[in-house]
């Protein structure tokens, strides 16, 4: 995620704007964006501040839900696939992606090893 501009850019191109010229002026001479321009124009003129959203935080995820149903079958199947989980979830409503379900199980600390291979006698 990028770096939010400073206070002091901020301040000078509100100022900037509110001496009379215009949004895009503003962002030509200041070397921003447009877009960035009348976003904060709008958050100046709708609240009177101009810091930046704050970043970063906890995001929601659609299998938080299914928590205790996504341990439980992985306790009573240990070698389930995602794409299997994928389907069971589906079946009780809620689509998603194989990766997705990867992914939440990496962002809540569970890691699952493919050792299928050490299952293998040389013979």
């Amino acid at each position: 995620m990028p770096k939010a501009y400073s206070r002091d850019l901020r301040e000078r191109v509100s100022r900037f704007v509110d001496a009379g010229h215009s949004r895009h002026a503003a962002a030509a001479h200041f070397g921003v964006s447009v877009s960035f321009v009348v976003r904060l124009m709008q958050a100046w003129r709708r609240t009177g501040r101009l810091d930046p959203k704050p970043g970063g935080g906890w995001r929601h995820s659609k299998l938080d839900p299914h928590r205790s149903f996504l341990l439980r079958r992985i306790g009573e199947k240990d070698d389930i696939t995602m794409p299997e989980l994928s389907a069971e979830l589906a079946a009780k409503g809620t689509n998603v992606d194989p990766a997705s379900i990867s992914r939440w199980f990496i962002r809540n600390g569970y890691r699952f090893k493919n050792v299928w291979l050490a299952r293998l006698q040389v013979v």
